[in-house]
């Protein structure tokens, strides 16, 4: 397993290689969200704006105008919730081509503390008009949207965690912005889970299994457009929904399931993710416990939902 942010800087230098209009810009945090690698081989095209993300924006915005791409990295809760307006108006407006990076999301960077742990960012993002919101599951997928994104023209979001997780993907295959994939079919109930929780999604999948449940796990990697058809087919052919995210249950996946839902396919449901509160320090497996976040509380939450159907 590769840590998300090493696969990131990673990914990023060799699509840097490839486009010399890729450009990067940072806030003083190069080191941990590894876009130093780029700045190391093309310190021409790297921007160091220090801790000043509102100013940030407004250099990516007009790096964009001029025909560059920038790369625009932080931490998500700096990046989003800090210069929100800038980004409405200087790149979401007038439709520039920047793609903003949050690195460090949700629960799962708890040795950098509360103040540094993003819950909110899909949901500021998924408001502002036109900005495409991604959340990739694993390495794989992330590298595949990295090069996606670079050749889509227009505003994106992308979220990464922090730390090393489980593979979901080989390399046949393919992200495809707004389209979900089922990473494991069932008919008892459906699972749509984003981000670093499709994998413990699948292991609370596994754990089902040994009581006769057979669920389906469908990984909604792009959180706006969401996949319509996919949430709708899950909802018909299983009756019964369980979100997962890393981030608060307002605003992100889940929200954005249940507003397909009630408008196209009711369903019972129910959310798994952050519950409203703000983050607090721990590893990964203590914060997922203590959030109820675990496969266990995936798998019971499954459990009440197919009840609910009955």
């Amino acid at each position: 397993m590769t840590a998300f942010r090493e696969a990131f800087g990673k990914s990023l230098l060799e699509l840097g290689r490839n486009n010399k209009n890729i450009v990067v810009l940072d806030a003083d945090l190069a080191s941990s969200t590894k876009v130093a690698y780029f700045a190391q081989e093309f310190p021409d095209r790297f921007f160091q704006c220090g801790i000043s993300e509102q100013n940030m924006i407004g250099v990516a915005a007009g790096l964009a105008s001029c025909g560059k791409i920038p790369f625009v990295a932080s931490f998500a809760v700096f990046v989003t919730k800090r210069p929100a307006d800038q980004i409405s108006i200087s790149i979401a407006y007038p439709k520039l081509n920047v793609k903003i990076i949050g690195a460090y999301t949700g629960l799962f960077n708890g040795r950098t503390g509360a103040t540094h742990m993003a819950g909110e960012d899909m949901a500021i993002m998924r408001a502002i008009p036109g900005i495409i919101v991604i959340d990739p599951s694993d390495v794989i997928e992330m590298d595949q949207a990295m090069e996606t994104i670079a050749n889509y023209y227009g505003p994106v979001y992308m979220r990464e965690t922090r730390d090393e997780w489980p593979d979901i993907f080989d390399s046949s295959y393919k992200f495809e912005i707004g389209k979900a994939a089922i990473v494991k079919d069932g008919n008892d109930a459906a699972i749509i889970s984003c981000g670093v929780m499709t994998s413990e999604s699948l292991i609370a999948a596994e754990k089902l299994k040994v009581d006769g449940i057979n669920v389906r796990v469908v990984n909604m990697s792009t959180i706006k457009p969401i996949d319509r058809e996919a949430v709708i087919k899950s909802a018909m052919e299983t009756g019964a929904i369980v979100t997962c995210e890393n981030h608060n249950i307002y605003g992100g996946l889940g929200s954005a399931v249940a507003e397909v839902l009630v408008e196209e396919a009711c369903a019972p449901m129910l959310r798994i993710g952050i519950k409203d509160v703000f983050n607090e320090c721990g590893t990964n497996k203590e914060l997922l416990e203590k959030y109820q976040m675990s496969s266990t509380h995936i798998a019971e939450a499954v459990k009440k939902v197919i009840k609910k159907k009955k």
